[in-house]
């Protein structure tokens, strides 16, 4: 029998019995809907992006001018584009620079090998000096997917 009217079954005596049959068009309906909001959340549940310093497979942002490069050495010596700095001239050349053109920004550039503080130290130097744009280089890694910027 096609259908029966308010769930119940017509015999051939013409006595109204229960239907026996479930509705299970909500349930499914409800499932699917359920299996898409996991589907959709679950990517965003992931947490954790493993890092592997200096290197990084990030295409290079590029810079509107010519920016000012710190480098800091294995041995914790700083240069200001190829001229060694002593630890005692560094914030008065930084304030220079930061007076000169307030938007430069500054590159800090850390040997794999340096002590993490003295390249922290050298970006405390930066900060205080004014300088808000500061920026750390990597290398790109050697097997790294080209990727183009939009």
């Amino acid at each position: 029998m096609a259908f029966s009217g308010m769930g119940l079954a017509q015999d051939d005596d013409d006595s109204a019995l229960p239907m026996a049959d479930m509705n299970v068009t909500p349930l499914v309906d409800v499932m699917l809907v359920l299996l898409i909001i996991f589907m959709v959340a679950a990517p965003m549940m992931v947490v954790g992006v493993p890092v592997e310093l200096p290197k990084t497979a990030a295409p290079r942002a590029a810079a509107p001018r010519p920016p000012v490069v710190l480098t800091v050495t294995a041995d914790g010596k700083v240069f200001l584009a190829k001229d060694e700095i002593s630890a005692a001239d560094l914030p008065s050349r930084l304030a220079d620079l930061h007076k000169n053109d307030p938007e430069a920004p500054v590159y800090v550039r850390g040997d794999r090998t340096a002590p993490y503080g003295e390249v922290l130290r050298v970006m405390g130097r930066v900060t205080q000096a004014g300088i808000t744009k500061v920026s750390l280089i990597a290398e790109v890694e050697p097997n790294a997917p080209v990727v183009q910027a939009r």
